[in-house]
């Protein structure tokens, strides 16, 4: 199957030149790349967020294989849908889904369901696509969507990535793609994204659920973000970096009702 472009022309440019252009300007020259073993990046508009991805993607050296693990914004598919075969689609080419390191994650877990539907018109993966495919023409993923944000099945999602990446013995990079705060002021956005924030710098899983929770903070892939530090720890990861943090205000003018970006390095 090959999983056609949802968002091209509306989150990010729809054309080849213009996306590659669009994405140079968020990207930084640095020759300090790190090793990482997880990220968290944005999936607004690139318009929006994408300052805060490029930082974050311009810091790491990009191994072959990145297991993308979303928030499912549409209600479609599956509680947690892994797209296990196929391609994408996107204005700069297709990228192929690492069928084996799929397979693994599947068998791995008793909660992550083998579906395509959730993925076909979702954007919180999608957008991650042009950063990963123009800095590295080779790369191959796994797609997975999160629906069902219980504490115990991010944890579940989390350790069944882990296990297949050793098992696999090669370096393989996992990124949560999650949004902050929604629509409240930039005061506001800051510091509650701060708490969240301080959560993940701390590679503590659970105190992000909690935090999330008994906060009221809209974070809208704080499944993921858990999933990927529970991942990550499994993996040997011990320090986090906030690379950048931004808001939608900063673009649009409007600081009332912005929506919070943070960037985040594991390793």
């Amino acid at each position: 199957m090959l999983r056609q472009p949802a968002v091209a022309g509306y989150f990010y440019q729809g054309g080849a030149s213009s996306l590659r252009d669009q994405v140079e300007r968020f990207l930084i020259r640095s020759k300090d790349k790190v090793k990482a073993v997880g990220v968290m990046v944005p999936h607004a508009g690139l318009v929006y967020s994408g300052a805060v991805a490029g930082a974050v993607y311009s810091r790491i050296d990009l191994p072959g294989t990145v297991v993308l693990i979303g928030p499912n914004h549409t209600g479609m598919g599956a509680p947690v849908s892994l797209m296990p075969q196929g391609q994408w689609s996107t204005p700069l080419g297709t990228v192929s889904i690492d069928e084996d390191l799929a397979a693994a994650i599947l068998g791995g877990s008793r909660l992550i369901r083998s579906d395509s539907l959730a993925h076909l018109r979702e954007h919180s993966l999608e957008v991650q696509l042009p950063f990963i495919q123009y800095l590295r023409e080779d790369i191959r993923i796994v797609p997975i969507q999160v629906m069902d944000t219980r504490l115990q099945t991010c944890l579940d999602v989390g350790n069944a990535v882990a296990a297949a990446i050793k098992d696999a013995k090669r370096d393989i990079l996992v990124v949560a793609s999650s949004d902050m705060s929604h629509y409240v002021a930039a005061s506001v956005a800051a510091k509650q994204d701060r708490k969240a924030v301080d959560r993940v710098l701390a590679l503590d899983a659970e105190g992000l659920y909690h935090t999330v929770q008994t906060e009221g903070i809209t974070m809208c892939g704080f499944g993921p973000a858990i999933a990927m530090i529970t991942a990550s720890k499994a993996l040997g990861a011990s320090t986090a970096e906030l690379v950048k943090y931004a808001h939608s205000g900063e673009v649009s003018g409007d600081t009332d009702q912005v929506v919070g970006y943070a960037g985040v390095i594991v390793r």
